[in-house]
């Protein structure tokens, strides 16, 4: 809509990450999900991997995977931004931190989650929680999130003999 009427790509992406975030707070998760991912693709043609804008994307598109348990497309998304938001925006940044929370989401809630998965995830998750401790305090919303996944990390974890 926003293009017919001449607005620039740039606000066109904008317009609908917003709506694929109200569909997804809707309980909409397919039509959130294939509109995360035209915005995520948009961002990557328009700014390129190493923009700001495309790697807070990736993390609700990433979201929206997990939500959807489509696991396997989460991690392999994940894996692929999480290095480069690391180099660009840095490793105590608060949308790197958000990509490492929710790979180790993704990690231990996957069903079909290795033993060396679940170590990853609580490792990942532990040394995530620590970092966002030291650089946000122990009651940013952030800091909190991360650290609710340990007892099912944990305990996804412990259930493997």
């Amino acid at each position: 809509m926003l293009r017919r009427l001449g607005d620039s790509k740039r606000n066109t992406l904008a317009a609908q990450s917003n709506l694929a975030n109200t569909y997804q707070s809707v309980g909409r998760f397919e039509e959130a999900n294939r509109m995360m991912r035209d915005v995520y693709a948009g961002n990557l043609k328009l700014y390129g991997e190493e923009h700001q804008e495309t790697l807070e994307v990736a993390i609700n598109y990433g979201f929206s995977l997990g939500q959807l348990k489509r696991f396997e497309e989460a991690k392999s998304l994940l894996r692929k931004v999480m290095p480069v938001a690391r180099r660009v925006l840095g490793a105590r940044n608060e949308n790197t931190l958000k990509m490492r929370w929710l790979y180790g989401r993704v990690l231990y809630r996957a069903p079909g989650a290795t033993l060396d998965d679940l170590r990853e995830a609580v490792t990942t998750l532990e040394e995530t929680a620590g970092i966002a401790r030291r650089v946000f305090g122990g009651a940013h919303p952030l800091t909190n999130w991360i650290e609710e996944e340990f007892p099912d990390a944990r305990a996804a974890l412990a259930s493997r003999p």
